[in-house]
């Protein structure tokens, strides 16, 4: 006797699920938005107006670190407002498709090029992010948007001149990291386009919102940019005061000195270097003035470790880039770019 299956879409149809207006998916970010504000005013209230005498209440590791975790969000904050109004900018002002026929068609040379973005676009690490998020709901892949996110805070005019002020040709340091930066954000793109679910590196979420990128919107361009405004600031700064106070806790947490006992050794001061870029999460912008105070006490190849790890991977990034990447990605990227910077480094330890 033979059994008759079911029919697979004989299950009872689920009721109709009531779609969400936008008004209550606009009032979500800006609720984020507004505390974010009101928590930037409540600090700056609190620095202008408390007494001095409320800081010695505060232990010498406590107030480190509300200073150090502070330095960070203020030195990282105009980036990311800018990053986020170029997003806007690539999203919504650009013609359709504009980007992505302006590019070059073969992959390699398309990366390439992408990689070259930041000599347009002067924006460290932090700005990077929210602009990378735009060129993927524009169309690019991950590998790409990867590519550009890791380049451009090195390859960009800015970090340029700031690393030849501090250390112009001496030892090959600005050469190694150009091309180090260069060579390195090429490889990570050129791994990941050979991905075979490129878009299972992305968090749902963000998936979601790259489903919906090309949905036609009955709105004006102004208006749009209000709106992504609100909802990548709400989505940044959380990260960013997050990332911030991760670094601010682990540089309270962690010596100096060892570092700088470590800067003796050629292998181990490669990776005590890019421990402390790891930790201290400064811009790329001005790293190579921070760095320039151990440059007689680490090696070259610790200095070019630094420098090119630091604006790729750091506490501060790694909060950033939760919003768009899973947890897992970021592992495999970390590991990798680790692996790549402390070669480079190595090896111009060994030349040097």
């Amino acid at each position: 006797m033979s059994r008759t299956l079911a029919p697979a879409h004989s299950a009872p149809p689920r009721p109709p699920t009531r779609p969400r207006s936008p008004r209550s998916t606009r009032q979500r970010p800006a609720l984020g938005l507004s505390l974010g504000v009101a928590l930037v005013l409540l600090f700056a209230g609190i620095r202008m107006f408390a007494p001095e005498s409320v800081g010695d209440v505060l232990s010498n590791s406590v107030q480190d670190f509300f200073t150090l975790s502070i330095s960070v969000v203020i030195e990282s904050l105009p980036f990311v407002f800018l990053g986020i109004l170029l997003s806007i900018v690539v999203q919504v002002w650009l013609p359709e498709g504009f980007l992505l026929r302006h590019l070059p068609r073969n992959v390699v040379a398309r990366r390439v090029t992408i990689s070259l973005l930041g000599v347009l676009l002067p924006v460290c690490e932090c700005g990077n992010v929210p602009l990378a998020r735009g060129l993927i709901l524009r169309g690019l892949t991950v590998g790409e948007s990867l590519t550009f996110l890791l380049a451009a805070p090195i390859l960009n005019p800015v970090t340029i001149i700031t690393t030849y002020q501090a250390f112009g040709w001496s030892d090959g340091i600005l050469v190694a990291r150009i091309l180090g930066g260069f060579v390195i954000a090429n490889l990570i793109g050129w791994i990941y386009s050979r991905h075979s679910s490129p878009m299972s590196l992305l968090t749902p979420k963000f998936q979601a919102s790259c489903a919906h990128a090309h949905d036609e919107v009955r709105t004006t361009r102004t208006r749009r940019s209000v709106d992504m405004f609100t909802a990548e600031t709400a989505a940044m700064l959380p990260a960013l005061f997050v990332g911030s106070a991760i670094a601010g806790l682990i540089q309270v947490g962690v010596s100096r000195d060892l570092l700088v006992t470590l800067g003796q050794n050629p292998v181990l001061s490669v990776f005590a270097l890019m421990a402390l870029a790891f930790v201290i999460s400064i811009c790329s912008n001005v790293d190579a003035f921070f760095i320039l105070a151990f440059g007689s006490t680490f090696m070259p190849g610790a200095i070019v470790a630094f420098l090119v790890f630091g604006p790729m991977i750091d506490v501060k990034m790694l909060a950033l880039m939760r919003t768009t990447f899973t947890a897992r990605t970021l592992v495999q990227l970390t590991v990798i770019v680790g692996l790549a910077s402390a070669a480079l480094g190595l090896a111009v330890n060994t030349i040097a």
